[in-house]
């Protein structure tokens, strides 16, 4: 169990991002925390000192972000702040033929850390993460690497605490077998779920 001893009363986390936070969890309530990495992190987190609110969407793309952040980013008062997007950024590409650049994608990430300068103790950047389990995936990796290079070159520049989950998710995915922790290459299972929830404890109070 992980505790927050220095935290007065409540210390509330929020994450945002697209259907790898919302991992089906009920819009109507706003407590809910979904079925994923979010609920499994409050569950490790003491219920005591921390407060969990899950703000994910699915299907969610940067400028998503940009357009519900007053209302469920900085409305939402969070002491620390776990973004993670942008796969769906790279995904659209290839199957709607909808493409986001590394540039825009970093414009509009900036915009949401520029608005968030100074109303946020801690923010978390969570990297986007593609396990391939299909040939043509790999090509995804020429979209999706520059758009982590932009996550990690932000978090350095807003002095923000980065989450290697691509990093993790493949080191770990290259000794398992194929899909098993995320059978679309996108969408976790419950075991891609509970790494990540091991990946941000890690590095939540570095």
């Amino acid at each position: 169990m992980i505790t927050e001893s220095s935290a007065p009363t409540s210390t509330r986390l929020v994450a945002i991002g697209d259907s790898v936070t919302d991992c089906g969890r009920d819009r109507t309530d706003p407590a809910a925390l979904g079925r994923g990495w979010v609920a499994r992190l409050a569950e490790a987190l003491d219920a005591d000192t921390w407060t969990v609110v899950n703000r994910g969407i699915s299907g969610n793309r940067v400028p998503d972000l940009q357009a519900r952040w007053q209302s469920d980013a900085l409305d939402e008062h969070p002491d620390v702040l776990a973004i993670m997007i942008g796969i769906n950024d790279t995904w659209r590409r290839y199957d709607r033929d909808d493409p986001t650049s590394a540039e825009a994608f970093e414009a509009g990430y900036r915009d949401l850390l520029e608005q968030t300068r100074g109303t946020v103790g801690r923010v978390v950047l969570i990297e986007p993460l593609l396990t391939p389990v299909r040939a043509e995936q790999w090509i995804w990796r020429e979209d999706l690497d520059p758009k982590i290079a932009v996550v990690r070159r932000l978090a350095q520049e807003f002095g923000c605490a980065l989450v290697p989950t691509d990093g993790v998710f493949n080191a770990h995915a290259a000794t398992r077998p194929l899909g098993d922790l995320a059978a679309d290459g996108v969408h976790p299972t419950p075991a891609g779920h509970a790494l990540i929830r091991d990946t941000v404890l890690r590095f939540l109070t570095v």
